[in-house]
């Protein structure tokens, strides 16, 4: 994995990990889900910033997002912090911090390694066993980068429309990123497994 980004050259994506406080669990239900991926889409406008792939796992989040402006991915991650700990106290009546302060932000260093970030973020689900397939997953953005399911949430990156010149070659071309083959699917090369997936 890329080193830690301090600086957030605009125009350039970084891979994104966001952390339960103590990496305690940060959904309760569906409807917890759904209200994250809401306020990841509002904060991302407000933010400048274009999210291209996401997965929302128990206790943490991984995003691929490319900002526009300066500090737009501080400013998309303290914002999407302080709106869902605000939904979390209101709904569940928790209070306390929900989500780690800090996040990882990582560098992506070419469009090789940008797919395959947006394939170690979309098998996270297969990894952790909570789905035997990424397609098989709801909670990510395989379905729209794979199989081009709607999601207002997703904004293609470049290097995901180089991949073929209409929709359905891309998704091809992606898919086969994930050697899908007889239902199976091949551990991804050059990335490192994440402790503790959930």
């Amino acid at each position: 994995m890329p080193a830690l980004v301090h600086a957030q050259p605009p125009g350039h994506p970084l891979h994104l990990v966001q952390r339960g406080y103590c990496r305690a669990a940060l959904f309760f239900c569906a409807r917890d889900r759904v209200a994250y991926l809401h306020w990841l889409g509002c904060c991302a406008m407000h933010s400048d910033c274009a999210v291209h792939a996401y997965v929302l796992m128990g206790n943490h989040v991984h995003l691929l997002a490319t900002p526009y402006k300066a500090d737009g991915a501080s400013l998309l991650m303290h914002v999407l912090a302080e709106r869902y700990a605000r939904y979390v106290e209101r709904t569940h009546g928790r209070c306390g911090p929900i989500l780690e302060q800090r996040f990882k932000a990582l560098m992506i260093r070419s469009s090789r390694h940008l797919l395959e970030c947006m394939r170690y973020i979309e098998l996270n689900p297969v990894r952790a066993h909570l789905a035997g397939a990424p397609d098989a997953y709801r909670w990510s953005s395989f379905r729209a980068n794979a199989l081009g399911h709607p999601d207002a949430l997703v904004t293609p990156h470049p290097t995901y429309y180089a991949l073929g010149r209409t929709a359905a070659m891309r998704q091809a071309a992606y898919r086969q990123l994930f050697a899908i083959q007889s239902g199976r699917i091949c551990t991804p090369r050059g990335i490192t497994r994440e402790r503790n997936a959930d």
